[in-house]
Parts: structure tokens; C-alpha cells; sequence
């Protein structure tokens, strides 16, 4: 199956679109700026400002979501890695208190001399360190030695992955607040170019969203319509990016919610819901249900019927049921994919 990008819908997008239309005739937005200035850029300079900062907004929630994941997955490892470090460590001291008291009668029929410090080391590094000094104990308690030893390489190796994961871990979480960062830059952005416009520019622009009180009268009785009930209930809730539910979403964090409650596992963020090999469906066989993607696999819906589509749109906005008509979705529709 050939999946193209997904792409996240913005409303900034959107309302970028419906500005140029509502404002065609006059060929420039009008921004609120003393004379003397520089030129009015046009609306298509606007609208291509706005649509360069939602595709890096996009992309850095999604990044962050996968980031989420990948942090989840690094916790639960050292959570695994430090029960292993916890059970050899206890093993490492019962083999070093035998190996102690071999040492101790070895010392006392004058076979070697003294190995205290090193027999009441906690640090198994220093043990392998001084292996031929162990050794030297009687040939018949080799057997033992070694398995100390072995002990010892085996708590020395744990401890050296919980230390690189716990490298790793702190590598993640840097990634995500640079993605945060990102994310915040690119809204504060949107919200400065939408602030030049004027108050009657910007109620046309924010009047013009899609709906978020509809409610679903369809059937349940597949695990699609299970889907689909799920969205349309949380239709009106906040949008949050890294969200997945059940007050608040982010795009793909509202289509895996909707579609575990219909009791099917779905990738966490839109780029891997579009790459997960599921059925690609042409536009014209859309089913409710089906996961729609635009502008480069950086954002995804839910395809309801009728046209329309249920999605968690960005910063600010709530999850809304919208068409796919507009001239946005039209331009930027990727493909579809059926769970």
C-alpha cells in the first residue's frame, strides 16, 4: 500500500482561506499600521506565512507525541533494568560474603594475604579489576571464584545499561521541551499575523469554524460506528497537543481514543496511523470511520459521512465537525486509510 503524508488541518489554515476569500475583491489585507510603513503584503503572502508555521506546528506535535512514546517505552526498560540491577545486586553479596570466608580461612592458614577492602566492595567493576588476586584462593574453590565473578560481570553490565538509559531518558526529555518550544514559537507566531488583521478581518476569519454540537444518531452495532459515536461525544472538547484523552485531544490522540473504544489498537501519532499498512480507500469510497490525512502526514480526522469529518484542530480551537469541501482540504487531501 502506497500512504501519502498526512496532513493536520489548522484552523488557521482555514480561516486564512476564508480571509482571502472574503477579501478577493480588495486584492491586500489591511493591517492595523501607521502610514509610512512598509508595503501590505497580499493575502497570499498572509495565507502562505500562516500555512509554513501550522505545517511546522503540525510537525512538531506529531514529533512530540512519537517522543512521548519513545520516552514511555525508555522508563518502562530502566524500570525492567534496575529490577535486574536490584536482583544481581543481592546475588553479587551472597556470593561475596561466601567468597569472603573462603578468603578469610585461606588467609588464616597463611595461603594468601589479606583481601578485605576488595571482599566488601559493593562495586563489581572493582571486583573484575582485581580477578587474579581472587584467584588465588585454593584450586578447589575455583568453581566458586568464577561464579563470583560471573555475578560480578553480570551486576557490572547491568549497571552500565541502566546508566545509558538513564542517558537516554534525559536525551528524550531535552528533545521534548526543545519540541514543546517549537510548538509554542509557531502558535505565538500564528497569533501575531492573525492579530494584524483588522477586528471586522478577524470575526470573519474566527466566525468561520466548523461545529461542535452535532450529535451522532447513527449505528453502533460495527466497531466503525463505535468509532465514530466516540468522536461525535467529544465533540466541544479542548484541543491539547500530547493529548490523548478523555478531556482533552490532539489530532491523532482523538482517532486512537475513538477507535480503542471501538476496540482496535491504532498507532499514536498520524504519521504511523498513516503508514500502519492498513487498506487505502479512495476518496470516493470514504466510510465513517476511516482516517483522513492532509498536508504531509502531519495531521489526521475522522471521516463521519456526508462529507464532513471530526478532528481535533490545534492550540485554541476545540474538536469540531467540519466538510472536507473547503478549499484547504481540497487542496491539501493526502488519502485515507481504513483501521
Amino acid at each position: 500500500m502506497v500512504t501519502r503524508p498526512l496532513v493536520f488541518r489548522s484552523s488557521l489554515r482555514r480561516w486564512a482561506a476564508i480571509a482571502a476569500s472574503a477579501l478577493a475583491c480588495a486584492g491586500l489585507v489591511t493591517f492595523n499600521v501607521a502610514a509610512g510603513a512598509a508595503p501590505q503584503p497580499t493575502v497570499t503572502q498572509v495565507q502562505a506565512k500562516l500555512d509554513n508555521l501550522t505545517t511546522q506546528q503540525d510537525q512538531a506535535v506529531q514529533q512530540y507525541d512519537q517522543s512521548a512514546q519513545e520516552l514511555a517505552s525508555a522508563n518502562a526498560q530502566l524500570a525492567l533494568i534496575n529490577r535486574e540491577v536490584t536482583t544481581d545486586r543481592a546475588q553479587f553479596r551472597q556470593m561475596r560474603a561466601e567468597i569472603a570466608q573462603i578468603a578469610t580461612t585461606a588467609y588464616e592458614s597463611g595461603n594468601m594475604s589479606s583481601m578485605g577492602a576488595l571482599l566488601t566492595s559493593d562495586n563489581p567493576q572493582a571486583v573484575l579489576s582485581q580477578a587474579s588476586v581472587l584467584l588465588q584462593l585454593s584450586s578447589d574453590r575455583s568453581a566458586q571464584v568464577n561464579h563470583f565473578l560471573s555475578v560480578a560481570r553480570q551486576l557490572n553490565g547491568a549497571q552500565q545499561m541502566a546508566r545509558r538509559t538513564q542517558t537516554a531518558i534525559a536525551a528524550l526529555n531535552k528533545q521534548r521541551l526543545a519540541r514543546k518550544q517549537s510548538i509554542g514559537k509557531a502558535v505565538s507566531s500564528q497569533k501575531a499575523i492573525l492579530a494584524t488583521l483588522t477586528a471586522k478581518q478577524q470575526s470573519t476569519v474566527i466566525g468561520a469554524g466548523g461545529t461542535i454540537s452535532a450529535t451522532y444518531t447513527g449505528s453502533t452495532s460495527t466497531q466503525a460506528g463505535k468509532a465514530v459515536a466516540y468522536a461525535y461525544s467529544k465533540l466541544g472538547d479542548p484541543y491539547s497537543y500530547g493529548a490523548t484523552g478523555p478531556g482533552a485531544f490532539d489530532c491523532s490522540g482523538l482517532t486512537q481514543a475513538a477507535w480503542a473504544y471501538a476496540g482496535i489498537g491504532i498507532p499514536r501519532t498520524s504519521y504511523s496511523q498513516a503508514g500502519a499498512g492498513y487498506p487505502a480507500v479512495p476518496e470516493s469510497d470514504l466510510q465513517p470511520g476511516d482516517l483522513v490525512f492532509f498536508n504531509g502526514d502531519s495531521h489526521v480526522g475522522m471521516y463521519v459521512g456526508g462529507g464532513d469529518m471530526i478532528d481535533a484542530p490545534q492550540t485554541g480551537q476545540d474538536v469540531e465537525r467540519v466538510s472536507l469541501s473547503g478549499s484547504w482540504y481540497v487542496s491539501n487531501y493526502d488519502g485515507a486509510v481504513r483501521p
